[in-house]
């Protein structure tokens, strides 16, 4: 592999490490580096470059909740997003007395993948990060993208962290965003990503792409460019080649910030519902169902979906429309099968989960 010094202009954007780096047969070429190592740097003019500086308060706010000695996972790829992820949280554990770990995931999809997996655990080293390289296997289930995405997660899941970094950015956002609305998959996939879900921390929804270049340029770290990412077999890279481009051309600008906005409104709306639907005692009776307003009512039915075993990936909003019949205009249905090998049916006063029944 070789290296460019980049000539000033934002060099091609790579994904964070939560973003798949998925693929099928053949083989892609080897993939390349950008950007030409350097000292540590993170001084502009004598001050803090102040995106780098950005990147560390986001850091900080949402490990706010951790004390010292805790356990802080970052994934990497050895793209921008996770590079640059990796960098600013080194400094934030350090003031924090965290106990920092990065976890550089091997998909193995790609010629040369373990020698990035290497390049990138020598630049963690360099900037005082225990590094590990995971070689991943990755299945089938539900497509390449979401193969390789579930495969990563694993890994990282498999650590015994108080919190899990991941390098989703404010343009990852819009493009699931986007994503959502052209599946029609309901206000909870419309909503996106969330920024902590438990112990998956997602610091860098507000900063761009561009951003994260950013803080690698200033902490003299070379990342890689999937060529994956702009690889238009996939529905997320033509999004990101062809649909943005166009969408901000036509509106004016500003409609990957407009999106991460509007999911965050979402968020802000389902988690109210969801507290809601929490708080229902009986979620298999029918006239308490019955009872609760249309947008309650698909909650809690969702989590009794869920709690009886249902696969949440695959589990739609024509799931839980039928699941809905069941409660509001039910005229005899047998069952609603379910993905996951599950299914519910009304038995008298109430909804009834078990097992699908296999058929010869």
């Amino acid at each position: 592999m070789r290296s460019t010094r980049p000539s000033g202009s934002a060099a091609s954007t790579p994904s964070g490490p939560s973003r798949p780096t998925c693929p099928t047969s053949p083989r892609s070429s080897p993939p390349r580096v950008v950007g030409q190592a350097r000292p540590r740097l993170t001084v502009v003019g004598g001050a803090l470059d102040p995106t780098v500086a950005r990147g560390r308060n986001e850091v900080r706010r949402v490990l706010a909740d951790l004390g010292p000695g805790a356990r802080v996972v970052v994934g990497v790829s050895g793209g921008a997003d996770s590079l640059a992820l990796a960098a600013v949280t080194a400094f934030v554990a350090a003031k924090a007395s965290f106990a920092l770990q990065a976890v550089v995931v091997d998909h193995g999809l790609q010629d040369g993948s373990g020698q990035v997996a290497a390049n990138a655990v020598e630049q963690l080293e360099r900037l005082g990060v225990s590094a590990t390289a995971v070689r991943v296997e990755v299945g089938a289930d539900g497509g390449p993208e979401a193969a390789a995405r579930n495969a990563r997660l694993a890994a990282l899941a498999a650590s015994d962290a108080d919190a899990v970094l991941l390098a989703h950015t404010l343009d990852d956002q819009a493009e699931t965003v986007l994503l959502g609305l052209g599946r029609g998959s309901g206000p909870r996939s419309i909503a996106g990503m969330a920024e902590i879900d438990g112990r998956w921390r997602r610091p860098f929804l507000a900063l761009r792409r561009s951003d994260a270049e950013q803080i690698c340029r200033a902490s003299g770290l070379d990342w890689w460019v999937d060529p994956h990412n702009s690889d238009p077999r996939f529905r997320r890279s033509r999004l990101r080649r062809d649909v943005m481009p166009l969408l901000e051309d036509v509106l004016g600008g500003g409609v990957a910030p407009a999106l991460a906005r509007t999911a965050h409104q979402l968020q802000s709306d389902s988690s109210a519902l969801d507290e809601l639907a929490a708080d229902v005692a009986a979620p298999d009776d029918v006239a308490t169902l019955q009872s609760l307003h249309p947008a309650v009512r698909s909650r809690v039915l969702r989590r009794l979906a869920l709690s009886a075993g249902a696969d949440a990936s695959a589990l739609s909003s024509a799931h839980l429309a039928e699941l809905d019949r069941l409660v509001t205009d039910w005229r005899g249905q047998q069952r609603v099968e379910l993905p996951g090998g599950i299914c519910v049916k009304r038995a008298g006063p109430s909804l009834l989960c078990s097992a699908t029944p296999v058929t010869q």
